[in-house]
């Protein structure tokens, strides 16, 4: 059995191929750099991160973006011999009207290089591409609609795209238009002559789901597949995935799907789910928005389920449990049976090997290279902010912006993948003024962190303090403890059921010392920020220089486990 999730943490809006003997999921970044996560499998059941393909700032700029913005729902497509890959740029969200660029890069090898990005039409995000049998191709997206009231509640359009000339040709035109159900995030696959429109529904909160739309022709008209799930409620989306009446199973938020089918003619789908916190976190009653909502601060992570077809042509979830239909996400799953020799087609992964390579958990910066693991917000870290040679076996980062900046920010982070984690490193820092800072944070995005943190006080000299900032409340748990100076720091974060402790230690002694009580760190989640909510919780290491000095800290680990 397949154990959900598959991609556990900030991993949402999976799109998935196989190539020969080979899968590939992409998953959205949002502001995090490099831009958009791939894995490989050879069996559904383990999973390797693998090169980012938007890996230049020719590609990918990301710069000014805003929390929850950038990188949205990337689709991974193959045909004869390249790898092609949409993604939208969002950079202006949370305002009447978005701006949503579409691109369009491509490869001969997954592992790259890929293309400089070709524009494409910005109607709105989630583009996704689809290869007919007659060699034409067609762009497929949502779009979003500024007007006050909104003309429809959800809208597809498709567009042809010229692959010899690299760009969009003839008009673009509606194929499903809706005054109650609202679709995003769609996808055509053709099977049997018809093709079939796969849209999330929804939103992508508790209520998602994943619906299903067929034609004879692509340009339509797409009939939906109206068989109501089990716990049908008038003004539901015909889902055939959704846990949005089952608040008590594990995979919450289930929607945005794609399908694949295995060699052996089995069919899965990938789809993007959320585990809520535990403890009964919740948002309060009297916030803005999502009051009394569940709080997810893992974000949104991938999960995979099994399809069959019904004797009419129409997919449906498959419960490897009771051998029975259903619409309810599964968190066990059967995997694909034996796979035959497999002669790999171009293009497919001649190297690739069926078990994952070992979890990073503790880095002790001995390459010349940062682990693919992390990833940094909105920019590249080159050698104005790390260098993994300056002092062999040691981090060395230079501080730069403020934790508020969209700019130029020294940090870099892994996922939160578990309720219970423990978060360590060992740095050295000789800090000289209070504008310069370096250590440990647990963060959701530049509006709400807590950040355990080496810095220098005009009073107490070198120090270290724990700053706890809540959708732009600031707020220092502790004083500012004197430490010794030209004496290294251990820092610790432990995680038990999304509540953190916080410790350190000076020089060589192993004695961890609390600083601050237990914090709840709920408030790290989607529903509780006031702008992102579409990312995750993140945990790293970061280092602030507001002199412009760029004075610099060397970390010699970091582990997360």
């Amino acid at each position: 059995m397949i154990k959900n999730p598959i991609l556990k943490g900030f991993h949402p809006d999976p799109s998935i191929i196989r190539v020969g003997g080979d899968y590939y999921i992409a998953t959205s970044t949002f502001e995090w750099w490099p831009g958009v996560r791939l894995h490989h499998s050879t069996d559904l059941v383990n999973w390797e991160l693998i090169e980012y393909p938007l890996n230049r700032t020719s590609q990918l700029d990301l710069r000014g973006v805003g929390p929850s913005q950038g990188i949205w729902a990337p689709c991974l497509t193959y045909d004869k011999g390249v790898f092609y890959l949409l993604y939208t740029i969002v950079r202006s969200f949370y305002c009447n009207m978005y701006d949503t660029e579409n691109y369009l890069v491509t490869a001969d090898d997954i592992h790259g290089p890929w293309s400089e990005p070709v524009a494409l039409n910005n109607y709105g995000f989630d583009p996704s591409l689809f290869h007919d049998d007659d060699g034409r191709k067609y762009m497929v997206s949502m779009v979003t609609d500024h007007r006050v009231p909104k003309k429809y509640a959800g809208r597809i359009i498709l567009q042809e795209y010229d692959a010899e000339h690299k760009y969009m040709t003839g008009k673009a035109r509606d194929i499903y238009v809706a005054d109650d159900i609202f679709l995003e995030g769609p996808h055509i696959l053709k099977r049997n002559d018809w093709y079939y429109l796969f849209c999330a529904d929804t939103g992508t909160g508790e209520a998602h789901g994943q619906s299903v739309l067929r034609s004879r022709d692509i340009w339509g008209p797409y009939e939906m597949y109206d068989v109501k799930p089990s716990k049908w409620e008038k003004g539901d989306a015909y889902s055939i995935m959704t846990s949005r009446h089952y608040p008590d199973i594990t995979l919450q938020k289930s929607g945005h799907a794609d399908l694949v089918e295995t060699e052996n003619g089995e069919w899965y789908m990938v789809h993007l789910c959320g585990r809520p916190a535990p403890g009964n976190k919740m948002n309060p009653m009297d916030v803005a928005r999502f009051a009394g909502l569940r709080r997810y601060m893992l974000g949104r992570e991938t999960a995979i389920q099994k399809v069959i077809w019904t004797d009419d042509g129409w997919p449906v979830l498959y419960s490897s449990m009771d051998n029975s239909i259903t619409s309810v996400p599964q968190e066990y799953v059967l995997e694909p049976d034996e796979r035959e020799d497999y002669n790999k087609s171009e293009g497919s992964d001649a190297n690739s090997i069926a078990v994952s390579k070992p979890e990073l958990i503790r880095d002790d910066f001995d390459t010349d290279k940062l682990n693919l693991d992390y990833q940094s917000l909105r920019i590249p870290m080159d050698e104005r902010y790390i260098s993994l040679c300056a002092r062999p076996g040691w981090l060395r980062m230079y501080g730069r912006s403020g934790l508020a900046s969209q700019f130029s920010q020294s940090l870099i982070a892994r996922r939160m993948t578990e309720y219970d984690m423990t978060a360590e490193t060992y740095m050295e820092f000789e800090p000289e003024v209070f504008k310069q800072m370096a250590g440990l944070i647990f963060m959701y995005d530049t509006e709400n962190y807590i950040y355990l943190h080496v810095s220098h006080d005009e009073d107490v000299g070198k120090c270290i303090t724990l700053l706890k900032y809540e959708n732009k409340k600031a707020e220092y748990l502790t004083d500012y403890i004197p430490i010794e100076r030209n004496k290294a720091v251990k820092l610790k974060m432990d995680i038990n059921k999304g509540n953190v402790s916080c410790y350190y230690s000076i020089g060589e002694v192993d004695n961890m010392i609390q600083i601050g009580s237990v914090i709840d760190a709920g408030f790290l989640s989607d529903e509780a920020c006031n702008q992102g909510w579409f990312t995750g919780a993140m945990i790293g290491i970061c280092a602030q220089d507001l002199t412009g000095d760029g004075i610099y800290a060397d970390f010699d680990y970091f582990e997360l486990k």
